[in-house]
């Protein structure tokens, strides 16, 4: 799915789509239950931000079987993959310009990293370096 295409998600609706990410295809009552514990959210809430993401194609939504009773089920119709990295391009683009190095050098300046977590940090710099070497380029007149 192209990034254009994906719905822009609240941090609210962030929350609720990971119950769906998580576990898979639910009613409302289950996403209510799972949320329970972690937000003080009124059920009511969480149904208004699951109508509110299925209204904007984050969530599919079928009925029921009658062995799950009325109702309907819903599951996530984009993946957490394309959402992360729309909203990661989104946040570089409003706050950064669209540039990456000066967010990885605040981030830098910022935080402190742990030995292990920068020799993370490389080791994905590098095996992004890596993927770009074995990538042909197209032909675009083809």
């Amino acid at each position: 799915m192209m990034a254009e295409s994906l719905p822009k998600i609240s941090d609210a609706e962030w929350t609720v789509m990971r119950v769906f990410w998580e576990n898979g295809e639910c009613p409302v009552g289950e996403v209510i239950e799972r949320l329970s514990d972690t937000t003080d959210w009124k059920p009511r809430t969480i149904q208004t931000l699951v109508r509110r993401l299925h209204g904007k194609g984050a969530l599919s939504r079928r009925d029921a079987d009658e062995k799950a009773g009325r109702g309907y089920l819903y599951a996530a119709a984009v993946s957490e993959g394309d959402c992360e990295h729309a909203a990661s391009r989104s946040f570089l683009g409003n706050v950064f310009g669209g540039e990456l190095a000066p967010f990885l050098a605040n981030l830098v300046e910022k935080e402190s990293f742990s030995e292990a977590e920068l020799e993370e940090l490389r080791q994905i710099l590098e095996s992004g370096k890596e993927d770009r070497s074995n990538k042909k380029p197209e032909n675009k007149n083809q």
